[in-house]
């Protein structure tokens, strides 16, 4: 795991502010995968491309420790149905090289 470097804003650290969702999506990518595209080999860009992109076609869900979290967890089902969409998109659109 990579350590996160500090970002200071006006002499405030933010690098402690964290997008709640990034886990669950690092978790549910490899089920995505391996239920629906058995058969295709991702490259490394096409993972990173994923895992970012269905970041993007979430709603944000960042928070800072110390904060309060209310229940507004976006479901499994949800989830699921966006990591489906940008693995769809990266296969349509690859960033990385083709032969």
């Amino acid at each position: 795991m990579m350590l996160k470097k500090t970002m200071k804003i006006n002499g405030v650290d933010v690098s402690k502010i964290v997008n709640r969702n990034e886990r669950r999506v690092a978790e549910l990518v490899p089920q995505i995968l391996d239920e629906y595209y058995k058969d295709y080999i991702f490259e490394a860009l096409d993972i990173q491309d994923i895992y970012a992109l269905t970041l993007n076609l979430l709603p944000a869900a960042y928070a800072q420790a110390g904060s309060i979290v209310l229940s507004d967890r976006i479901s499994d089902y949800e989830l699921r149905s966006q990591i489906r969409n940008a693995v769809e998109r990266v296969l349509d659109n690859p960033t990385r090289a083709t032969e």
